[in-house]
């Protein structure tokens, strides 16, 4: 979900209580910054209201979501404008909020959400997806293993609390907290590698939605994500090995069923689960797989590559 990470990554960008966090990132994008990309930036501030509609929880590709924004009817807007502002009145809202309902002036803007985009996320965008693919795998075991009430509980165990039917998510800066009411609509679950607290998005449609830090328990993952890719090695015995027949019979098995576990991949493969490990160890070496643990776990997933 592009924009959504985008949104993020706007707010970080902006965001200096953390100066040692991304700060490489943040001066090469900071530097990079086109005027319309400035123009975007206006529209999402580090902290307080920012208009669903620019950073949407919607998956495709940034090209078209940011078109879909280019082409928001005027009326959408303006209704959407009309409701949440009054109703609450104690948002900080961007001052030229009010301009969204002219298209050529929301043109403007889109034109800044491509460059902001292009500077903040694209360089990096094959690390996140790596990481949201892994954080993806996670969550369905919880959710297998015990459920909405398990997974709720564990995606983020330091800020998020499911107290049925409430989701509490206490504010980073004082004692208050988010409490966001289900009512049988469902909920949206959106990694963010760039976020380090929950978000709520409580006019997200067609149901509330929630942005969440990726591997909360591995920083490290996330800050490797926006750390530019060395240039790719020379082949070594590891990926040599790869051209013996039980090996890519592993590796075709992980690509089928991305964020299966050890035992699982034993089981696809008619291999024992000690020797699955030994394969799969392997090509994670080479770097054709990604692990992530859960538990006593280790759900192998193929890279990129």
């Amino acid at each position: 979900m592009p924009l959504a990470e985008l949104k993020a990554a706007a707010r970080t960008l902006q965001d200096r209580d953390q100066a040692a966090r991304l700060s490489g990132w943040r001066r090469h994008s900071l530097a990079h910054l086109s005027p319309t990309a400035r123009l975007a930036l206006h529209f999402i501030p580090r902290r307080g209201w920012s208009p669903t509609f620019i950073g949407t929880p919607r998956a495709g590709a940034p090209e078209e979501l940011i078109e879909q924004v280019r082409a928001t009817p005027v009326s959408q807007i303006r209704t959407a404008l009309t409701t949440i502002l009054p109703r609450n009145s104690l948002l900080t809202v961007p001052p030229l909020t009010r301009h969204l309902t002219d298209s050529a002036f929301l043109g403007e803007v889109c034109d800044g959400l491509s460059d902001l985009y292009e500077v903040l996320l694209a360089p990096y965008w094959s690390g996140i997806v790596d990481a949201f693919a892994a954080d993806r795998s996670v969550r369905m075991r919880q959710m297998l293993h015990g459920g909405v009430e398990s997974l709720l509980s564990q995606v983020n165990p330091q800020r998020m609390r499911w107290k049925t039917p409430i989701l509490e998510i206490p504010t980073p800066r004082d004692d208050n907290q988010y409490n966001l009411y289900l009512g049988g609509r469902g909920l949206l679950l959106v990694p963010s590698v760039m976020l380090t607290s929950p978000v709520i998005h409580y006019d997200a449609e067609p149901q509330p939605a929630v942005t969440y830090p990726a591997s909360y328990d591995q920083p490290l993952r996330r800050l490797t994500s926006f750390t530019p890719k060395a240039a790719p090695r020379r082949a070594t015995a590891p990926v040599a090995a790869l051209l013996g027949h039980t090996r890519a019979t592993v590796l075709i098995a992980v690509a089928e069923h991305p964020g299966c576990s050890t035992k699982e991949l034993a089981a696809f493969t008619g291999l024992a689960a000690s020797s699955a490990s030994e394969h799969a160890t392997t090509l994670r070496e080479a770097g054709l797989i990604t692990t992530v643990r859960h538990r006593n776990e280790v759900p192998p997933r193929c890279g990129n590559r």
